[in-house]
């Protein structure tokens, strides 16, 4: 259908107003053309019962990452294995109610190519392409005796690319534009150590000031941005000082960093689903047993720094981060952001927020005139009973561009 309207819902905006009753939405050639009353004899959707949000946004994954991480560094798992993984993950992603996500590292363009022509299902995906990361840094997960000058081998042009080591502005130059000719929406720099690295801590800074504002430099030349993998303060501090505008993780941020963040308007994009999942068990995504020591702290330094971010007036979205083959939980991020917060701030940063992040909220994000029609509809309001958001049986209906492309009403 063209044109419809989507009747007998609860509606939930994004822009954090109350909810409201039995508000139709009128969609034409994939956006939202009016909100108010069906005209009659209009073609309908009947939404009775259900709750209707923005379609939500993921700012924080890795598409890239679907199979089992190690076995795939090893070449054990075919180049067909890889990107099954991968697809079905797209699929999943959007079957939960993710109408666009923001892929941090692991896929390059082909990926969001294929999806966005729509031979594969899935959400929007905006990429960064490789991670840029200094040798022997959080994103060089090659195995200990593994010669540096063999890294570019795992490489597969069109499907993933993990990530490119940059040592010294001139390599990060180089680099960057290399990952902006391929296509990268955006960059990502690792800045700090990782919980699943290879050759690094948590407490380690990585890139020195002036190579992360080399990176700076060149996204802005192309009118878009940089965000950081940060858990240490000194490697945040560092990545603001170089102007970047968004940090993943913050898991020490402290008032005094909290305030510098907000006076230079760094966003902030915290990540706990993952933090829980590699806590419960970090095999299931084909990791060793030791990585679950390396959680430690983590998920109370995010919350911690979360809060502060969020008294310091900093903007907040939200990620998942989920890696291996079981992705499918990513609504799951905001279940624990509710409870941390509220379920219509957890709401608000998977939606509204996250767009302003991603740079796109002038076209997704709310659910407002003139807006693209990426819609989720729940069996329940999510702000009544927050578990809602993490049970995929309660997602009714997805709509992506105002094409319906999950119903599951009984």
């Amino acid at each position: 259908m063209d044109e419809y309207w989507i009747t007998g819902a609860r509606v939930v905006d994004g822009t954090g107003a109350d909810p409201r009753d039995q508000v139709a939405i009128g969609v034409r050639d994939g956006r939202i053309m009016a909100l108010g009353r069906a005209p009659s004899g209009a073609s309908t959707v009947d939404a009775s019962g259900l709750t209707i949000t923005p379609g939500l946004i993921d700012a924080h994954v890795h598409l890239g990452l679907s199979s089992d991480i190690n076995p795939s560094l090893r070449r054990e798992l075919s180049i067909a294995e890889l990107a099954a993984g991968m697809f079905n993950n797209c699929a999943e992603t959007l079957a939960g109610g993710f109408t666009t996500v923001r892929d941090t590292g692991g896929i390059d363009g082909g990926l969001a190519g294929v999806v966005a022509k729509g031979l594969v299902a899935g959400p929007r995906i905006l990429q960064c392409g490789p991670v840029h990361c200094q040798t022997g840094g959080h994103g060089h997960f090659a195995a200990a005796w593994e010669p540096t000058g063999d890294w570019h081998l795992h490489e597969l042009p069109g499907l993933r690319s993990l990530a490119l080591l940059s040592d010294g502005p001139h390599e990060m130059r180089r680099n960057v534009r290399e990952a902006f000719r391929r296509g990268a929406d955006f960059l990502k720099l690792c800045v700090t150590g990782g919980v699943v690295s290879t050759h690094d801590k948590l407490t380690d800074t990585q890139f020195t000031v002036e190579e992360i504002a080399v990176a700076v430099q060149e996204a802005r030349a192309r009118h878009t941005y940089v965000t950081v993998h940060a858990h240490n303060n000194a490697g945040i501090r560092n990545a603001v000082t170089a102007g970047v505008r968004c940090v993943e993780h913050g898991t020490e941020i402290d008032e005094p960093t909290a305030a510098l963040l907000a006076e230079h308007d760094v966003a902030l994009v915290p990540t706990f689903a993952t933090a829980y999942a590699l806590a419960a068990d970090s095999t299931a995504a084909g990791l060793g047993a030791h990585i679950r020591e390396r959680v430690g702290a983590i998920i109370q330094g995010q919350t911690d720094g979360l809060l502060a971010a969020r008294a310091a007036g900093v903007r907040v979205g939200l990620g998942s981060d989920l890696i291996g083959p079981v992705q499918a939980g990513r609504g799951r991020e905001l279940v624990l952001r509710a409870a941390i917060e509220t379920p219509m701030l957890a709401l608000e940063s998977a939606t509204r927020i996250n767009a302003e992040i991603l740079g796109v909220a002038d076209e997704i994000g709310t659910i407002e005139v003139g807006k693209r029609a990426d819609l989720t509809a729940f069996t329940a309001d999510p702000l009544d009973n927050p578990e809602v958001f993490g049970d995929r049986a309660a997602v009714a209906l997805v709509i992506k561009d105002g094409r319906l492309v999950r119903d599951a009403r009984s």
